[in-house]
């Protein structure tokens, strides 16, 4: 368990990572579920992952932000990419190395991964 002291720099760590980017200004709002359901499945290091590997690729028109509770707490980690004039892509069981491929092929080249979205899993 980590002290309060840790869990505060780490909660302004974050915020400041998800505070450099003006919502107004992104056309791609990515949310990751980080109620305490997505936090035991392991949504933080997913959150990190991306905000982290957003900033580092310079993606000045993305925004990487948190939500409660999604509502599919059996499929956490959840991750949702909302584009302009696109249906929303719902990425479920994320990990961080699924997080790094999603920024790379969804929000870099514009591929969907199909393998990561909620459709593979509902059938």
């Amino acid at each position: 368990m980590k002290s309060l002291e840790e869990l505060k720099a780490i909660r302004e760590k974050m915020q400041n990572q998800i505070g450099l980017r003006n919502e107004a200004e992104a056309n791609i709002r990515v949310v990751v579920g980080m109620a305490t359901c997505g936090i035991a499945s392991g949504a933080r290091p997913v959150l990190n992952a991306l905000s982290t590997a957003v900033q580092e690729k310079g993606l000045s028109n993305i925004v990487v932000t948190q939500t409660g509770c999604i509502g599919l707490c059996q499929f956490e980690p959840i991750v949702e990419i909302t584009e302009a004039d696109k249906e929303k892509v719902t990425y479920v069981k994320m990990t961080a190395e699924k997080a790094l491929e999603v920024v790379e092929k969804h929000l870099v080249r514009g591929q969907i991964v199909k393998e990561y979205t909620i459709q593979n899993y509902i059938k």
